[in-house]
């Protein structure tokens, strides 16, 4: 290990750093992956530990399950992300580094492309993560993921390009509700600081992730706020898109990030909520606290994960029973 080590850090997360650079350092070809439907914080942390590993000199690929959010499509080398939704490749890979991923079953598919043995580096900042991984640097305390990757290269004394500080930008820009959320620390706003030092065109980056909207997505907000529900004592709300409102507006899967938050937005709303209808007849469920409640522990009683502020699940069965159950286990939260 190289470069000077930041005295916040504990013994127990430099070692974490110290053995995550050894698995880059060791092997010669990796696959870089992350959680099915990417989000801001996911696609960052692929292209950065891409960036990171062709710094080690080494071969990388990237896959995920989804295809990327076109409004992340402007950082560099998103386009060579692989969407296994639309091709599975045919090689497999012996050494995984999956950043974002709350547990193993986020990653999706894509687990079919890892070879019998496989090893893995699990990178996240989940209060969910198991520790699924052979190597593991997990610090739940951090904004996003991205944030742990700037921590490991300032740790190993790297020096990021342009490239690499516009991608840790927007994972931290993204996971903070433009710096907005409670999980906005000095250290990010430090870090933050760093990569605008760079370069990074931040003004240019929260305008075209947070401002901007297509007509689809407004459409979709008009006939989700149409159908805006609250509880009795109205301290939850929430949203349901069908897929007859997908397919009517035109909206892609990209329009329904940020909509969520229109529910929680609302004056004396503890937790908001987005249902969304699949094609496959599941329900995806998104969920914002205003701290109130744990919305990771109710989203983990339906097979998901997340934060205590932002969490999802999918659910099963019909759709008003589906909702009217996790609309019961958030009163429950409340209560307790």
């Amino acid at each position: 290990m190289t470069g000077v080590k930041p005295a916040a850090f504990t013994a127990t997360y430099e070692k974490q750093l110290d053995d995550a650079i050894a698995f880059m350092r060791e092997g010669d070809r990796f696959l870089v992956v992350s959680h099915v439907q990417p989000d801001g914080d996911a696609i960052s942390s692929t292209v950065v530990v891409c960036w990171l590993l062709r710094h080690f000199g080494k071969q990388v690929n990237m896959i995920n399950e989804s295809p990327v959010p076109i409004k992340l499509t402007f950082m560099e080398d998103t386009a060579s992300i692989h969407n296994y939704s639309l091709q599975p490749p045919t090689e497999t890979y012996d050494r995984i580094i999956a950043v974002d991923c709350a547990d193993f079953r986020r990653i999706g598919l894509v687990s079919g492309s890892f070879a019998e043995g496989a090893v893995l580096l699990n990178i996240d900042h989940h209060p969910t993560n198991d520790g699924f991984g052979a190597v593991n640097v997990i610090r739940t305390d951090a904004a996003a993921t991205v944030e742990i990757l700037y921590d490991l290269m300032e740790y190993a004394g790297i020096v990021l390009d342009k490239e690499a500080a516009t991608a840790i930008y927007t994972g931290l820009l993204t996971d903070t509700g433009g710096f907005r959320y409670s999980n906005t620390t000095p250290r990010v706003m430090n870090v933050a600081s760093s990569m605008l030092v760079k370069g990074v065109p931040g003004h240019w980056i929260a305008n075209h992730l947070l401002e901007r909207m297509t007509k689809p997505q407004l459409l979709l907000l008009q006939r989700g706020l149409n159908g805006l529900t609250f509880s009795e004592d109205n301290r939850i709300a929430w949203l349901y898109i069908s897929v007859a409102d997908m397919a009517e507006t035109g909206a892609i899967g990209d329009d329904l990030e940020g909509l969520v938050n229109y529910a929680l937005n609302v004056e004396g709303v503890e937790v908001g909520i987005l249902f969304k209808e699949t094609e496959n007849g599941q329900v995806k469920v998104s969920m914002r606290s205003s701290g109130k409640a744990d919305v990771s522990a109710i989203a983990q009683l339906f097979g998901g994960g997340g934060h205590v502020r932002a969490a999802g699940c999918r659910l099963e069965g019909v759709i008003a029973d589906s909702i009217s159950s996790l609309i019961n286990a958030v009163r429950k939260a409340l209560e307790e």
